[in-house]
């Protein structure tokens, strides 16, 4: 497995809405053996997830979603509002008197819960296998590799995103159109470049999550893209032309041929990026006929927009749920010299000679990219 499969999933005509276009995505019928459910936190959205002993991940995670396999109907028990009262206020005599709490904790990204669920933070997979990229080191005490790094660990890698809320037009978009009887997805394109894909399994799913894509993260070529970007084109459709159109059934064939035509433009235009790229596939989960990966893309520079996510497959490969994330030119390049060093066993003269530069510039872009702290102090 190295690519993405949408097979089950129709794209519907666009709608817009300024610089923000939403393609709907519809299944003929339901993934069977699968519901998602959403897990809302109260009060902070900050979180601190435990990944292990000595591993944590701090991050914006304003809900989670529960996996559930057990085939049975209606909410998951874990789903639905976090018991404990974070954020309360507590005051005596006076006005109430605002404490402070401490970020929600996790424990770990993806943890089974009882039944056959699973609880896990959406986005927050793939964020933090990219955060974790190749940034163990080396497994040997290279002469480059630092002291303080092998003695102390590496420093903690941190990326910026937004929130959907601050995506210029994103909210009134997702309020403003209706959706699709039987839509299960969609992708989200901000200056007609993909922002972001989210696929569950069953229409009444997303009717429940559609709303939270405004809680999501983007990146920041997408926050740029919405707030200085200018409103993108209508795509009118026009039937009859030359060929007369004389009753109800010859129409509606024709607007059928019409949603066609778009489904294509948009499979093979559109959406390309994502679905012509070979991924990493990460498994984190099995849930019998179903697998929850997460996905890197190859990071090759000068290839346009790339994107990381997680995905649930059935046995087929068939994807029952998708969530991606739009990397940043910096974003792309970082995740480049990573796989480089790696590949050249973190050797600076090989993975000089791989990028087709000297061992300087190399030195130089790794300092630039904000990793210095692979470097010994006297390189």
């Amino acid at each position: 497995m190295n690519r993405l499969e949408l097979t089950g999933l129709t794209a519907r005509p666009s709608q817009v809405w300024g610089g923000v276009r939403l393609v709907p995505l519809v299944r003929e019928a339901p993934v069977e053996g699968l519901r998602l459910h959403r897990k809302v936190y109260e009060g902070l959205g900050a979180g601190v997830v435990e990944l292990g002993p000595r591993a944590h991940y701090v991050s914006y995670i304003p809900h989670g979603l529960v996996a559930d396999w057990s085939g049975e109907d209606g909410p998951a028990p874990e789903a639905g509002r976090q018991s404990a009262a974070y954020g309360t206020q507590f005051g005596g005599g006076g006005s109430p008197r605002a404490v402070p709490l401490p970020p929600l904790p996790h424990h770990r990204l993806a943890k089974r819960r009882p039944g056959d669920r699973l609880r896990f933070l959406p986005l927050h997979l793939a964020l933090e296998g990219y955060l974790a990229l190749h940034f163990g080191g080396p497994s040997t005490a290279w002469e480059e590799w630092s002291r303080t790094a092998l003695r102390d660990g590496l420093s903690p890698r941190a990326e910026d995103a937004y929130l959907g809320r601050s995506v210029r037009g994103l909210a009134d978009a997702l309020r403003i159109f209706e959706i699709h009887p039987g839509q299960c997805g969609v992708m989200v394109y901000v200056s007609d470049a993909l922002a972001a894909a989210f696929v569950v399994p069953h229409p009444d799913d997303y009717r429940l999550l559609h709303a939270s894509l405004v809680e999501d993260l983007y990146g920041e070529l997408v926050h740029q893209y919405a707030l200085y970007g200018v409103p993108v084109p209508l795509m009118p459709v026009r039937i009859g032309g030359e060929e007369h159109i004389r009753d109800l059934g010859e129409l509606r064939s024709a607007a059928r041929a019409q949603e066609r035509a778009w489904e294509e433009a948009h499979d093979t235009l559109f959406a390309r990026e994502l679905l012509d790229t070979s991924y990493a596939f990460d498994r984190v989960y099995r849930m019998k006929s179903f697998t929850l990966w997460r996905f890197l893309p190859p990071f090759v520079r000068d290839r346009g927009g790339q994107h990381i996510g997680e995905t649930i497959t059935d046995h087929r490969g068939q994807v029952a749920y998708l969530k991606t994330f739009r990397l940043s030119d910096p974003q792309i390049r970082r995740g480049h010299l990573l796989r480089t060093l790696a590949g050249a066993d973190w050797e600076l003269d090989r993975a000089a000679a791989a990028l087709g530069s000297s061992r300087e510039e190399l030195i130089r872009r790794l300092r630039a990219a904000g990793f210095s702290a692979l470097l010994k102090g006297g390189v």
